[in-house]
Order: structure tokens, then C-alpha cells, then sequence
């Protein structure tokens, strides 16, 4: 097999910005996020701003193409430092003026005048994560917001000029019913959201919610229930005029979807309405990226990179241009194959022989076919030759489908 070519192929990048404070980790929450250190926003952001143009010098062909900030609780910082990185990555991958730019906000943090001013530093996509409409579940997943102050945050965020907001919800929590779902479903279609990401909750080892669940304090979630919940948001969001165009993912449409799991218009997601996320479909499709920020991981050039994760420890690495980070190696073609295969078939546009060729130099049925003739027999992609998508029964069996790709001989 030929090598991946492209990082080399296309100077198009996404560059995702890790931000790692938070007034409170959340007790589901295993990422790389501290509570206490919003005192180093300063020397943080001096390092982000440090590491964009470092970066730049070593990859002069990157241009950026989105800007996700991500966290962590990106909108704990100030204007001046969101103003900061923008302008940094403006300058040194040549951000452009009408690019999307998603910022992650929790309802907590929001204000009026910062909403604005994420507006005026050029701010134009707002994520945010409400989770729940229901009291007892948000104490019980930590946030720190409550349903009226959701409510408020989004409705102020329309006020400020916002025109993308997608919103965040979690299902098959422990206790949750299908009555409660269906309830902060119905509830946040009402605000009129431009997208939704709906997330079943993972109990990682070493949380707060899995010892939690593991002394027994609380009922451990019924998966059949999860996929009951999973099941009527999909219908639900189609009624309402929504695309399910990943997974996990669903955005307004221009027209009405003609199905819950529907090809999108010409075979590609941007073909929905402009309300999808541009920069995760760079993920999805397995696009290059650059990530700045403490832990914050890297795809490009045929290598993957993450930095250091500490804060502290990554803003003393940027000061004293230490870009090696934490970890890096170069990814082999057959694991890219996979990955490719796996990240792909999230999408509802599937992945076609043309771009997989393009990508890796081998064709879908060449390297795949077996294993897509098995999974076609069982009712779980369709294969027409030149694109293969799950099937909608597929989508409910994904990491079942993914892992006949990931360990698949390439």
C-alpha cells in the first residue's frame, strides 16, 4: 500500500485550540481539564500564541480552514485572550475572515457583553453544553449550570448575533427515563437550535460518576434504554426538520431529509445547510489538523503528535520552544486504512472508492471487499460499488462494523 499523502497533498488544515480550565471538573468528565488554574490564563494563551507561530515556521504550506476551541470551558477566558489566539492563528496559518470559528461554552460562563464580545473577535459557531433540562441530572453529572440558565444563555447568544449554535445533550444516564429524554429533547427544540450533538454517557474508570455507580450510590445505565433514547431523539429530529449527518451529529436542513439516515444532497454533508460542523467533518474524513494547547493532538505530514498535557508544563515547554511534546511517531498505512474506514463510516455520506484511492492509493474492494461483502450480507452497509455507508440498522451497530476494519489485514 502506498503511503497516506494528505499532509503533503493539500495545505488544508483545521486547527483545534485546547483550553483546559474549568470552575469545576464535572464528574463524568476524563479529559484533560484542571479546576483551580485560571490564574495562568495570561501565560497560557502567551504560549498558544508562542506555539501557533512556531508551528507555522514548520509547516509553511498548513493555511487553516476552522478554528474549534475546545476544552476544558473555552468560555471561562476573556475577550482579549480569545481576541489573542484568533488573531495568532490569523496571522500565522491565514485563517480566513469568513472561516468557522466554534467556540465550546458552558451556560454558566455566559454574559451578554462576553457574548458580544466573542462576536467582535470572530467568534461565529457557539457549542453548548447543556446536557440536561432536568435539575437532578446535572447535579448529578456535575455541571454547573441549571436549565433556566441554559435557556437564558441561549436565548442571549441570539441577542449577541449568533446564527450556529448547536447545543449538547447526554443520554442513558443512571435513573434517567425515556420520559426525562424525550423531555429535554422536546424542550430544546423549542429554543430552535441550528444543531444538536447527542452523546451516550461512558463511565471512564477513575471518575467521580464510575466510583460513584461502583459503591452502588447510583443505578447503572441500561444500555437497551440508551438505545431506546438514541432511537426517538433520531426520529424526533427528523420531524423537526433535522439531518442526522453523523452518528452522533445532526444539523438543520435547507429541504427536509427524505429519511432518518439519508444520503445528503450530492453525496457530501456540506450539502445539508451551513449549520454542520465544517472542522469535525476534518476528523470524520480524516483530514489533517494541528492542535495548540497543553494535550492537544496533532494529524499531519503522516505523523500524529500530542503536547504536553499539564499546563504548566506545556506553557515552560512554549516558552523555551520545546516542540517535540509528549509523544510522536509516524502512523503506518494499515492502521490509517482502518481508521479511515472507521472514521468515515460515522458519516452519513459513507466513504467513496475515489477518495479512498486518493487518500491511500488502493481501492475500497481491493483491500476490503470480504469484509464489506459480509457486512452487506448482514444488513449493515450498503455498497453500490463506488460508495459504502452504514445501513440505518448499521448506524446502531457501528463499533461492531468499525472493528471489522480496524482489524482487518491492509
Amino acid at each position: 500500500m502506498t503511503r497516506y499523502t494528505e499532509g503533503h497533498r493539500s495545505s488544508q488544515v483545521g486547527i483545534y485550540v485546547h483550553i483546559p480550565f474549568c470552575r469545576r471538573r464535572c464528574t463524568y468528565c476524563d479529559f484533560n481539564t484542571y479546576a483551580g488554574l485560571l490564574s495562568l490564563e495570561d501565560a497560557y494563551v502567551a504560549a498558544i500564541v508562542n506555539e501557533a507561530r512556531q508551528r507555522s515556521e514548520r509547516a509553511i504550506s498548513a493555511r487553516a480552514r476552522t478554528l474549534y476551541f475546545g476544552g476544558g470551558t473555552p468560555s471561562l477566558l476573556t475577550i482579549e485572550s480569545i481576541d489573542s489566539i484568533v488573531e495568532a492563528v490569523r496571522r500565522e496559518f491565514r485563517l480566513p475572515w469568513d472561516a468557522e470559528v466554534t467556540l465550546e461554552a458552558n451556560p454558566g460562563t455566559l454574559s451578554a457583553a462576553h457574548l458580544e464580545g466573542l462576536r467582535e473577535a470572530g467568534v461565529t459557531r457557539l457549542s453548548l453544553g447543556v446536557q440536561s433540562s432536568h435539575s437532578g441530572e446535572l447535579l448529578l453529572l456535575g455541571r454547573i449550570h441549571s436549565w433556566d440558565e441554559a435557556v437564558a444563555s441561549y436565548r442571549a447568544s441570539r441577542a449577541a448575533g449568533f446564527d450556529n449554535i448547536s447545543i449538547d445533550l447526554m443520554y442513558g444516564l443512571p435513573g434517567q427515563t425515556l420520559e426525562q429524554w424525550n423531555e429535554t429533547v422536546a424542550r430544546c427544540l423549542e429554543l430552535g437550535p441550528d444543531h444538536l450533538s447527542l452523546y451516550a454517557l461512558t463511565l471512564e474508570p477513575g471518575t467521580p460518576l464510575a466510583e460513584t455507580l461502583a459503591l452502588g450510590e447510583v443505578r447503572a445505565p441500561d444500555p437497551d434504554l440508551a438505545a431506546d433514547m438514541y432511537e426517538a431523539a433520531s426520529e424526533r429530529l427528523h420531524e423537526a426538520g433535522f439531518w442526522q449527518y453523523e452518528i452522533s451529529n445532526w444539523a438543520r436542513g435547507d429541504l427536509p431529509a427524505p429519511a432518518v439516515w439519508a444520503l445528503p444532497p450530492d453525496g457530501r454533508t456540506e450539502g445539508i445547510s451551513s449549520r454542520v460542523s465544517l472542522h469535525n467533518l476534518i476528523y470524520w474524513r480524516n483530514e489533517p489538523w494541528i492542535g495548540l494547547g497543553a494535550g492537544a493532538h496533532s494529524w499531519f505530514r503522516e505523523r500524529r503528535w500530542s503536547n504536553l498535557p499539564h499546563p504548566q508544563a506545556y506553557i515552560s515547554a512554549m516558552t523555551h520552544s520545546h516542540l517535540q511534546g509528549y509523544s510522536e511517531a509516524p502512523v503506518l498505512p494499515a492502521t490509517l486504512a482502518g481508521e479511515t474506514m472507521m472514521m468515515g463510516l460515522r458519516l452519513a455520506e459513507g466513504i467513496t472508492d475515489g477518495r479512498f484511492f486518493e487518500m491511500l492509493g488502493q481501492h475500497l474492494g481491493d483491500l476490503y471487499g470480504d469484509v464489506i461483502d459480509r457486512l452487506a450480507g448482514y444488513g449493515l452497509v450498503h455498497w453500490d460499488g463506488d460508495r459504502l455507508r452504514l445501513t440505518q440498522h448499521g448506524r446502531l451497530l457501528g463499533n461492531l462494523v468499525f472493528q471489522e476494519f480496524l482489524g482487518a489485514e491492509a
